[in-house]
Protein backbone atom coordinates (compact mmCIF):
# COMPACT_ATOMS: atom_id res chain seq x y z
CA UNK A 1 0.00 0.00 0.00
CA UNK A 2 2.83 2.36 0.92
CA UNK A 3 4.65 1.50 -2.31
CA UNK A 4 1.56 2.44 -4.37
CA UNK A 5 1.27 5.79 -2.60
CA UNK A 6 4.97 6.47 -3.15
CA UNK A 7 4.63 5.66 -6.86
CA UNK A 8 1.70 8.06 -7.22
CA UNK A 9 3.67 10.81 -5.47
CA UNK A 10 6.67 10.28 -7.79
CA UNK A 11 4.42 10.49 -10.90
CA UNK A 12 2.85 13.73 -9.67
CA UNK A 13 6.24 15.27 -8.97
CA UNK A 14 7.41 14.31 -12.47
CA UNK A 15 4.39 15.94 -14.10
CA UNK A 16 4.87 19.14 -12.12
CA UNK A 17 8.53 19.23 -13.05
CA UNK A 18 7.83 18.78 -16.74
CA UNK A 19 5.14 21.51 -16.62
CA UNK A 20 7.52 23.79 -14.80
CA UNK A 21 10.21 23.12 -17.40
CA UNK A 22 7.84 24.08 -20.20
CA UNK A 23 7.04 27.35 -18.48
CA UNK A 24 10.72 28.00 -17.83
CA UNK A 25 11.54 27.37 -21.49
CA UNK A 26 8.71 29.66 -22.60
CA UNK A 27 9.91 32.41 -20.26
CA UNK A 28 13.48 31.94 -21.50
CA UNK A 29 12.28 32.15 -25.10
CA UNK A 30 10.47 35.42 -24.43
CA UNK A 31 13.61 36.90 -22.81
CA UNK A 32 15.99 35.72 -25.52
CA UNK A 33 13.64 36.68 -28.39
CA UNK A 34 13.44 33.15 -29.81
CA UNK A 35 9.77 32.60 -28.72
CA UNK A 36 7.07 32.92 -31.41
CA UNK A 37 3.56 33.34 -29.95
CA UNK A 38 0.74 31.38 -31.67
CA UNK A 39 -1.24 33.29 -34.31
CA UNK A 40 -4.57 34.64 -32.99
CA UNK A 41 -7.67 32.85 -34.26
CA UNK A 42 -10.06 35.14 -36.16
CA UNK A 43 -13.58 35.14 -34.65
CA UNK A 44 -16.42 33.70 -36.72
CA UNK A 45 -19.80 35.42 -36.39
CA UNK A 46 -23.09 33.52 -36.67
CA UNK A 47 -25.49 35.33 -39.02
CA UNK A 48 -28.75 34.96 -40.94
CA UNK A 49 -28.95 36.09 -44.56
CA UNK A 50 -31.50 36.83 -47.27
CA UNK A 51 -31.32 37.55 -50.99
CA UNK A 52 -32.07 41.11 -52.10
CA UNK A 53 -35.37 41.23 -54.00
CA UNK A 54 -36.30 43.25 -57.08
CA UNK A 55 -39.95 44.31 -57.23
CA UNK A 56 -42.49 47.04 -56.41
CA UNK A 57 -42.82 49.08 -53.24
CA UNK A 58 -45.73 51.25 -52.14
CA UNK A 59 -45.90 54.22 -49.81
CA UNK A 60 -49.31 54.81 -48.27
CA UNK A 61 -51.36 56.69 -45.70
CA UNK A 62 -53.28 54.52 -43.24
CA UNK A 63 -56.72 55.86 -42.30
CA UNK A 64 -59.98 54.53 -40.90
CA UNK A 65 -63.57 55.46 -41.64
CA UNK A 66 -67.17 54.36 -42.00
CA UNK A 67 -68.79 52.90 -45.09
CA UNK A 68 -71.76 54.96 -46.20
CA UNK A 69 -74.15 54.95 -49.14
CA UNK A 70 -72.94 57.21 -51.91
CA UNK A 71 -76.39 58.84 -52.13
CA UNK A 72 -79.34 58.78 -49.74
CA UNK A 73 -82.79 60.31 -50.01
CA UNK A 74 -85.24 60.88 -47.16
CA UNK A 75 -88.93 60.23 -47.80
CA UNK A 76 -91.56 62.64 -46.40
CA UNK A 77 -95.34 62.75 -46.28
CA UNK A 78 -97.30 65.63 -47.84
CA UNK A 79 -99.84 65.57 -45.02
CA UNK A 80 -99.85 65.23 -41.26
CA UNK A 81 -101.55 62.24 -39.70
CA UNK A 82 -101.09 58.77 -38.28
CA UNK A 83 -99.03 56.01 -39.85
CA UNK A 84 -101.59 53.35 -40.73
CA UNK A 85 -99.39 50.96 -42.67
CA UNK A 86 -95.71 50.32 -43.37
CA UNK A 87 -95.00 48.50 -46.63
CA UNK A 88 -91.25 47.98 -46.30
CA UNK A 89 -88.54 46.91 -43.87
CA UNK A 90 -84.94 47.99 -43.38
CA UNK A 91 -83.00 46.33 -46.20
CA UNK A 92 -85.95 46.16 -48.59
CA UNK A 93 -85.23 47.02 -52.22
CA UNK A 94 -87.68 49.46 -53.79
CA UNK A 95 -88.23 50.95 -57.21
CA UNK A 96 -89.20 54.52 -57.82
CA UNK A 97 -92.91 54.92 -57.08
CA UNK A 98 -93.24 51.84 -54.85
CA UNK A 99 -95.41 52.41 -51.72
CA UNK A 100 -93.42 52.92 -48.54
CA UNK A 101 -95.84 54.17 -45.88
CA UNK A 102 -99.59 54.91 -45.68
CA UNK A 103 -100.64 57.99 -43.66
CA UNK A 104 -104.21 58.50 -42.41
CA UNK A 105 -104.93 62.25 -42.13
CA UNK A 106 -108.35 61.71 -40.50
CA UNK A 107 -109.33 63.69 -37.40
CA UNK A 108 -112.07 63.05 -34.84
CA UNK A 109 -115.41 63.43 -36.62
CA UNK A 110 -113.72 63.68 -40.01
CA UNK A 111 -112.52 60.92 -42.32
CA UNK A 112 -110.08 61.37 -45.18
CA UNK A 113 -108.59 59.07 -47.77
CA UNK A 114 -105.26 57.60 -46.76
CA UNK A 115 -102.22 59.20 -48.32
CA UNK A 116 -99.68 56.79 -49.79
CA UNK A 117 -96.05 57.89 -49.48
CA UNK A 118 -94.02 56.48 -52.37
CA UNK A 119 -90.31 56.01 -52.94
CA UNK A 120 -88.84 59.01 -54.76
CA UNK A 121 -85.87 56.98 -56.05
CA UNK A 122 -84.92 53.37 -56.54
CA UNK A 123 -82.63 51.84 -53.96
CA UNK A 124 -82.46 50.12 -50.58
CA UNK A 125 -84.19 51.10 -47.33
CA UNK A 126 -81.38 51.83 -44.88
CA UNK A 127 -83.43 53.55 -42.14
CA UNK A 128 -87.11 53.42 -41.26
CA UNK A 129 -88.14 55.92 -38.58
CA UNK A 130 -91.82 55.43 -39.39
CA UNK A 131 -93.59 53.08 -36.97
CA UNK A 132 -97.16 51.85 -37.17
CA UNK A 133 -99.52 54.11 -35.22
CA UNK A 134 -97.15 57.04 -34.75
CA UNK A 135 -98.31 60.58 -35.54
CA UNK A 136 -96.19 62.44 -38.05
CA UNK A 137 -95.96 65.82 -39.72
CA UNK A 138 -94.63 66.75 -43.18
CA UNK A 139 -91.28 67.64 -41.54
CA UNK A 140 -90.72 64.13 -40.16
CA UNK A 141 -88.73 61.71 -42.43
CA UNK A 142 -90.47 58.36 -42.79
CA UNK A 143 -87.76 56.35 -44.56
CA UNK A 144 -84.22 56.77 -45.86
CA UNK A 145 -83.36 55.22 -49.20
CA UNK A 146 -79.82 54.55 -50.36
CA UNK A 147 -79.62 55.00 -54.11
CA UNK A 148 -78.04 52.60 -56.55
CA UNK A 149 -74.83 54.64 -56.76
CA UNK A 150 -72.81 52.15 -54.67
CA UNK A 151 -70.90 52.59 -51.43
CA UNK A 152 -68.33 55.14 -50.24
CA UNK A 153 -65.96 55.44 -47.31
CA UNK A 154 -65.83 58.78 -45.52
CA UNK A 155 -62.33 59.63 -44.30
CA UNK A 156 -60.69 62.59 -42.60
CA UNK A 157 -57.09 63.42 -43.52
CA UNK A 158 -54.84 65.37 -41.15
CA UNK A 159 -53.73 68.76 -42.46
CA UNK A 160 -50.06 67.75 -42.71
CA UNK A 161 -50.92 65.02 -45.25
CA UNK A 162 -53.18 67.10 -47.52
CA UNK A 163 -50.40 67.70 -50.07
CA UNK A 164 -50.18 63.94 -50.67
CA UNK A 165 -53.85 63.51 -51.56
CA UNK A 166 -55.09 63.70 -55.16
CA UNK A 167 -58.15 62.58 -57.07
CA UNK A 168 -58.35 58.96 -58.29
CA UNK A 169 -55.62 57.68 -55.97
CA UNK A 170 -55.91 53.92 -55.56
CA UNK A 171 -56.93 52.61 -52.14
CA UNK A 172 -56.77 49.17 -50.51
CA UNK A 173 -59.54 48.47 -47.99
CA UNK A 174 -59.70 45.80 -45.28
CA UNK A 175 -62.40 45.07 -42.70
CA UNK A 176 -62.52 43.03 -39.51
CA UNK A 177 -65.79 41.58 -40.81
CA UNK A 178 -63.99 39.99 -43.78
CA UNK A 179 -60.47 39.00 -42.64
CA UNK A 180 -58.14 38.17 -45.50
CA UNK A 181 -60.18 40.09 -48.08
CA UNK A 182 -58.68 43.20 -49.71
CA UNK A 183 -61.21 45.47 -51.44
CA UNK A 184 -60.25 48.11 -53.99
CA UNK A 185 -61.32 51.70 -54.24
CA UNK A 186 -60.30 55.16 -55.38
CA UNK A 187 -60.66 58.73 -54.15
CA UNK A 188 -63.67 60.30 -55.82
CA UNK A 189 -64.30 63.43 -53.76
CA UNK A 190 -62.05 65.87 -51.88
CA UNK A 191 -63.46 68.61 -49.67
CA UNK A 192 -62.43 72.13 -50.76
CA UNK A 193 -62.04 73.26 -47.14
CA UNK A 194 -60.31 72.18 -43.94
CA UNK A 195 -62.17 71.95 -40.65
CA UNK A 196 -60.64 74.71 -38.50
CA UNK A 197 -61.39 72.81 -35.28
CA UNK A 198 -60.05 69.33 -36.08
CA UNK A 199 -57.59 70.49 -38.78
CA UNK A 200 -58.71 67.68 -41.05
CA UNK A 201 -60.05 67.49 -44.59
CA UNK A 202 -62.88 65.18 -45.57
CA UNK A 203 -62.48 62.87 -48.55
CA UNK A 204 -64.73 60.18 -50.05
CA UNK A 205 -63.46 56.87 -51.41
CA UNK A 206 -65.63 54.93 -53.85
CA UNK A 207 -65.25 51.23 -53.08
CA UNK A 208 -65.89 48.17 -55.22
CA UNK A 209 -68.32 45.75 -53.61
CA UNK A 210 -68.13 42.36 -55.36
CA UNK A 211 -70.68 39.93 -53.99
CA UNK A 212 -72.35 42.67 -51.92
CA UNK A 213 -70.10 41.79 -48.97
CA UNK A 214 -69.87 45.40 -47.79
CA UNK A 215 -72.70 47.10 -45.96
CA UNK A 216 -73.30 50.72 -45.05
CA UNK A 217 -72.24 51.34 -41.46
CA UNK A 218 -69.23 48.98 -41.48
CA UNK A 219 -65.87 50.18 -40.13
CA UNK A 220 -63.08 50.08 -42.70
CA UNK A 221 -59.27 50.39 -42.67
CA UNK A 222 -57.99 52.20 -45.74
CA UNK A 223 -54.50 52.46 -47.22
CA UNK A 224 -54.26 55.34 -49.70
CA UNK A 225 -51.39 54.59 -52.11
CA UNK A 226 -49.54 57.91 -52.37
CA UNK A 227 -46.42 56.62 -54.13
CA UNK A 228 -45.56 53.43 -55.98
CA UNK A 229 -42.29 52.36 -57.58
CA UNK A 230 -41.60 49.34 -59.75
CA UNK A 231 -38.49 47.14 -60.16
CA UNK A 232 -36.57 48.51 -57.20
CA UNK A 233 -34.13 46.59 -54.98
CA UNK A 234 -35.44 46.03 -51.46
CA UNK A 235 -34.35 44.31 -48.25
CA UNK A 236 -35.62 44.13 -44.66
CA UNK A 237 -34.78 47.30 -42.74
CA UNK A 238 -33.23 45.04 -40.09
CA UNK A 239 -30.34 44.39 -42.49
CA UNK A 240 -28.98 47.95 -42.24
CA UNK A 241 -26.52 49.37 -39.71
CA UNK A 242 -26.09 53.06 -38.94
CA UNK A 243 -22.46 53.99 -38.27
CA UNK A 244 -21.19 57.53 -38.00
CA UNK A 245 -24.30 58.90 -39.68
CA UNK A 246 -24.13 56.57 -42.69
CA UNK A 247 -26.24 53.52 -43.45
CA UNK A 248 -24.34 50.39 -44.41
CA UNK A 249 -25.10 46.76 -45.12
CA UNK A 250 -22.98 43.61 -45.25
CA UNK A 251 -23.11 41.28 -48.23
CA UNK A 252 -21.78 37.72 -48.32
CA UNK A 253 -18.52 37.06 -50.21
CA UNK A 254 -18.06 33.37 -51.01
CA UNK A 255 -14.82 33.76 -52.97
CA UNK A 256 -12.55 33.04 -49.96
CA UNK A 257 -11.57 29.32 -49.90
CA UNK A 258 -11.53 29.34 -46.10
CA UNK A 259 -15.21 30.25 -45.90
CA UNK A 260 -17.66 33.13 -46.40
CA UNK A 261 -16.77 36.63 -45.29
CA UNK A 262 -18.81 39.81 -44.90
CA UNK A 263 -18.17 42.80 -47.18
CA UNK A 264 -19.25 46.28 -46.13
CA UNK A 265 -21.38 48.33 -48.54
CA UNK A 266 -22.46 51.94 -48.27
CA UNK A 267 -26.02 52.40 -49.51
CA UNK A 268 -28.43 55.15 -50.53
CA UNK A 269 -31.80 54.28 -48.92
CA UNK A 270 -35.21 55.14 -50.40
CA UNK A 271 -38.77 54.47 -49.26
CA UNK A 272 -39.19 52.58 -46.00
CA UNK A 273 -42.59 50.89 -45.51
CA UNK A 274 -43.66 48.13 -43.11
CA UNK A 275 -40.10 47.05 -42.35
CA UNK A 276 -39.04 46.99 -46.02
CA UNK A 277 -36.39 49.39 -47.32
CA UNK A 278 -35.74 50.47 -50.89
CA UNK A 279 -32.03 50.49 -51.81
CA UNK A 280 -31.40 53.10 -54.50
CA UNK A 281 -27.64 52.61 -54.70
CA UNK A 282 -25.11 50.12 -53.34
CA UNK A 283 -26.86 46.78 -53.87
CA UNK A 284 -27.88 44.61 -56.82
CA UNK A 285 -30.79 42.14 -57.03
CA UNK A 286 -30.16 38.61 -55.70
CA UNK A 287 -27.08 39.58 -53.70
CA UNK A 288 -26.97 37.81 -50.34
CA UNK A 289 -27.33 40.28 -47.45
CA UNK A 290 -26.72 39.73 -43.74
CA UNK A 291 -29.94 40.67 -41.93
CA UNK A 292 -29.23 39.30 -38.44
CA UNK A 293 -26.01 39.26 -36.47
CA UNK A 294 -24.37 42.14 -38.34
CA UNK A 295 -23.99 44.52 -35.38
CA UNK A 296 -20.38 43.47 -34.67
CA UNK A 297 -19.29 42.82 -38.23
CA UNK A 298 -16.60 44.73 -40.09
CA UNK A 299 -15.30 44.52 -43.63
CA UNK A 300 -13.74 41.07 -44.08
CA UNK A 301 -15.22 39.48 -40.94
CA UNK A 302 -15.60 35.73 -41.17
CA UNK A 303 -19.17 34.53 -40.86
CA UNK A 304 -21.06 31.30 -40.33
CA UNK A 305 -24.43 31.39 -42.10
CA UNK A 306 -26.82 29.73 -39.68
CA UNK A 307 -29.95 30.25 -41.77
CA UNK A 308 -30.78 31.58 -45.22
CA UNK A 309 -34.22 33.15 -44.90
CA UNK A 310 -36.81 33.03 -47.66
CA UNK A 311 -36.97 36.31 -49.65
CA UNK A 312 -40.25 38.23 -49.37
CA UNK A 313 -42.37 39.33 -52.34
Amino acid sequence: MKRRNLSAIFVLIAVLCLSGCDRIMETYGRISGDFTPPAPVAPVFAVNTMLAVQGPIQDYLALTGDIIASSTVDTFSDTAGRVSRVYVNVGSTVRRGDPVVAVDPSRPGMEFVQSIVRAPVAGTIVALPAQLGMTISPAVPLARIAGAGGLEIRLFVAERFISRITMNQICEITLDAWPGHVFRGAIREISPTVDPVSRTMEIRVAVDNPGDLLKAGMFAKVQIIVEQRENIVKIPISGTVNRFGEQIIFVVDNSDPEGPVARRRYIVPGIQIDGVLEIREGLAPNEEVVIRGQALLDDGSRINIVDRLTPFN
